[in-house]
């Protein structure tokens, strides 16, 4: 487990997309898989939902859910169709969940006591998971659902099922993850990094639920089936203040030069190419998803509080990425293009119960706990 940064709170981390001839706003451009040259709110918000709330689907997904699951595929192969065909709650691209559902989650939740906070644990509202590389494939089930190997390639960690026709209830009938928490069943991912067109996987990934919110005490679950992108694939150049490149050096001696391009850092022997990449921490609960698969989500405003528009306050999550490079970063690219294409995908799956009692216990208590939710 590695711990690269102090708090989620310090970092704050689509377009045109085409999906066969529908124009879509996504974080991944449609491409094949090779080497490219890639206030807090009331209680009247929506919280994670009981196991007999309704559940929508993927946009584009027929299948109802949770009562006529489709068979997850390997990656490259079709799954087995649901026997049913109930009418999806999508409509386009906005997926709206069962409201007086989700509000009874709400006051559930909030209702639930803290557990008491013992021993004497860090003064920041955080918990998280340790992972390893669960697989490649050159799918997306959030930007590109049932697109079998429509996308450019991915490395997945997390939920080892995930493919194109993955859903919210495929990957919770998925017992198996490369996270060290098994009530964790979510699917993260990122571009596939290469050097010199070999691939090259993370050391080790570390996901951070956190709050950057003045006040975190109101900070809810996420609901069951939530997606989220940050990032955009399409991006290829810095930004203009310089500040779009966001791999860093981790470890003894950091950073020492920069690579042939001036796009990567050179690290010392002793230390490691990293990137985090957070994602918002507001929500405006009443959808999993939303066309771009970004405007139901939301940063904290300049009060340091969520937005009117998305009142309210979920974890913040943030991907802590260490690569195995230091000193040669000659001829590193993303399958997504260079590495200002950085963009990465949430896709939760977290069984109910352990993911609300970490948040009431850590993040609304302000304090640290460890991937097991103890302080």
């Amino acid at each position: 487990m590695i711990n690269l940064r102090s708090t989620p709170r310090h970092r704050r981390s689509v377009t045109a997309l085409l999906l066969v001839s529908v124009a879509l706003a996504g974080g991944c451009k449609e491409a094949p898989g090779t080497p490219a040259g890639a206030g807090p709110s009331s209680d009247a918000g929506i919280g994670s939902p009981g196991p007999d709330a309704p559940t929508a689907t993927v946009p584009g997904d027929p299948s109802p859910t949770p009562s006529a699951l489709g068979t997850p595929s390997a990656p490259g192969k079709p799954g087995t169709p649901a026997t049913s065909a109930a009418p999806p709650t999508a409509s386009g691209g906005w997926i709206t969940i069962d409201a007086a559902s989700q509000a009874a989650a709400t006051k559930a939740f909030f209702v639930r006591k803290p557990k008491p906070v013992t021993g004497n644990p860090v003064k920041v509202p955080e918990f998280n998971v340790g992972c390893t590389t669960s697989h490649h494939n050159s799918d997306d089930p959030i930007v590109l659902p049932k697109l079998v190997g429509g996308s450019h390639n991915h490395t997945f960690w997390g939920n080892k099922s995930t493919d194109a026709n993955s859903t919210a209830d495929s990957l919770r009938a998925s017992k198996a993850t490369t996270c060290n928490s098994p009530d964790d069943q979510s699917a993260y991912w990122v571009p596939t990094m290469y050097q010199n067109g070999k691939v090259v996987d993370p050391k080790e990934v570390t996901v951070y639920y956190g709050s950057r919110l003045k006040d975190p005490s109101k900070t809810q679950p996420f609901p069951f089936g939530l997606r989220m992108i940050t990032g955009d694939a399409k991006n290829q150049v810095d930004t203009p203040d310089k500040q779009g490149n966001h791999f860093w050096c981790a470890g003894i001696g950091g950073e020492i030069g920069r690579s042939a391009d001036k796009t990567f850092p050179v690290c010392a022997k002793t230390a490691n190419i990293v990137r985090q990449i957070t994602f918002p921490d507001c929500w405006d609960g009443k959808h999993l998803d939303s066309p771009d698969h970004k405007a139901h989500m939301a940063n904290g405003d300049h009060t340091g509080a969520c937005p009117k528009s998305h009142p309210v306050p979920v974890p913040s999550v943030s991907f802590v990425i260490s690569y195995p490079l230091s000193a040669n970063t000659d001829g590193i690219t993303l399958a997504s293009g260079t590495s200002f294409s950085m963009h990465a995908d949430f896709f939760n799956a977290w069984k109910d119960e352990a993911l609300a009692a970490r948040v009431r216990n850590c993040l609304d208590q302000g304090v640290k706990c460890n991937s097991a939710g103890n302080f």
